[in-house]
């Protein structure tokens, strides 16, 4: 009885020619290339300006004031670290507050002679809160005893932002004397100074909510 084993063949190694070879070598490819184009898409950053420290109204920006971050935001309003059309903000004023590490929109800078606010030091009769800080919203108040009638309080100043501060570490026992810088619309300084100037005692009042 003739028996015949069927004899397996042996497995060859796929050649350059090979087809399935190629297909798959195309399939990895296009992967690849696919995977690259989408990390590609979601880390496309732009340098952007922050704020270094806060930022408040009347502030003339130098370069100290600001640092850049790369930050993914389109064409918007933001400040713009680099780009063909970009000019250095260096010069230009603050005019509203902008918070540290915030990034610096385009619309609160202008040119020295467009901005409208003024900063008064403003000696202070009383001790300052201690939550009152650069940036912060600010009501003026100043006391004054009229003869023999009670005491008076004028409010002078409302809603002022606190351009930055000088703490006494002896103001607490000394009752006051501490400088807070406010920001006071040109159009109102001449009345502001006049009643910082009448004979009272001024107050610095932060306003709930205003940082």
């Amino acid at each position: 009885m003739d028996e015949r084993v069927p004899v397996a063949g042996r497995l060859r190694r796929p050649g350059w020619k090979d087809p399935r070879l190629l297909i798959g070598l195309l399939l990895i490819a296009v992967a690849i290339v696919g995977v690259s184009g989408i990390v590609g898409a979601a880390d496309r950053t732009t340098p952007h300006y922050v704020a270094h420290a806060t930022l408040t109204p009347g502030m003339v920006l130098e370069a100290d004031d600001l640092v850049v971050a790369h930050v993914r935001v389109g064409e918007g309003p933001y400040l713009p670290a680099e780009g063909a059309d970009v000019v250095e903000p260096w010069g230009q004023v603050v005019t509203r507050v902008v918070d540290e590490g915030e990034l610096v929109p385009a619309a609160a800078l202008a040119s020295p002679d467009d901005f409208d606010g003024r900063p008064v030091a403003v000696v202070t009769t009383s001790p300052v809160a201690a939550d009152v800080r650069r940036g912060s919203l600010v009501d003026v108040w100043v006391t004054q005893a009229k003869g023999d009638s009670e005491a008076q309080s004028s409010l002078v100043g409302e809603g002022l932002v606190v351009a930055d501060v000088e703490r006494d570490e002896g103001a607490f026992g000394a009752g006051g004397g501490e400088t807070v810088y406010v920001v006071v619309p040109r159009t109102g300084l001449e009345t502001f100074l006049e009643a910082l100037a009448a004979d009272g005692e001024v107050s610095v009042v932060g306003l709930a909510g205003g940082q």
